[in-house]
């Protein structure tokens, strides 16, 4: 073999791996978008509902060696509606720290989107 006519893996690695993560962010960011549209078009809801759990979701990012971890708290409010119908809706930290399971109320929210709970 000549030297520089031989399989090179990493010149065939590194393009592929870098289209694939691309192609991931790129997704996840549509998805994301088309997400927000389509609670933009979704009407805006006022409902009798009543929260029947609460979930949080810890995520932790690790720095380099880590030196800079990092976690983040996702909050999580499920709440039932008069006809049984359940819905998981997000949450901010210090809406979900208001919120009780067993509270009964009028939820505001639009598509995915948490407007609001007042409680009755």
């Amino acid at each position: 073999m000549y030297p520089g006519f031989g399989f090179n893996l990493m010149s065939v690695l590194f393009p592929v791996m870098f289209l694939l993560v691309f192609a991931i962010v790129a997704l996840t960011i549509l998805r994301e978008l088309l997400q927000w549209n389509k609670n933009n078009h979704a009407p805006r809801l006022i409902v009798d509902a009543q929260v029947v759990s609460r979930r949080t979701n810890v995520s932790r990012r690790r720095g380099a060696n880590d030196v800079a971890n990092r976690t983040s708290t996702t909050y999580y409010v499920t709440f039932q509606f008069e006809t049984g119908d359940r819905m998981e809706l997000r949450l901010q930290g210090h809406e979900y720290g208001l919120l009780v399971e067993g509270d009964k109320g009028k939820l505001t929210f639009q598509g995915t989107r948490y407007l609001g709970f007042e409680r009755m």
